[in-house]
């Protein structure tokens, strides 16, 4: 799990802005395209639902790469 040290910045006596280290933004960043990733899966997932599928024995048949 990401550990977060944010600043918060207020503007007009609430709290507007927050600053994080550089490097706890980037672990952000790359923690939500994971999650983006993860979601487009199970959305290409559920629209795969019932197609026919191959091996990877049959894969390797049908292009000759069996010996």
């Amino acid at each position: 799990m990401v550990q977060l040290h944010p600043q918060f910045l207020p503007k007009d006596g609430r709290t507007e802005y927050v600053v994080l280290p550089y490097e706890e933004f980037l672990a952000l960043q790359e923690l939500l395209a994971d999650v983006e990733d993860w979601e487009d899966l199970q959305l290409a997932k559920a629209e795969d639902e019932g197609s026919p599928r191959l091996t990877l024995e049959q894969v390797k048949q049908e292009l000759g790469l069996l010996g």
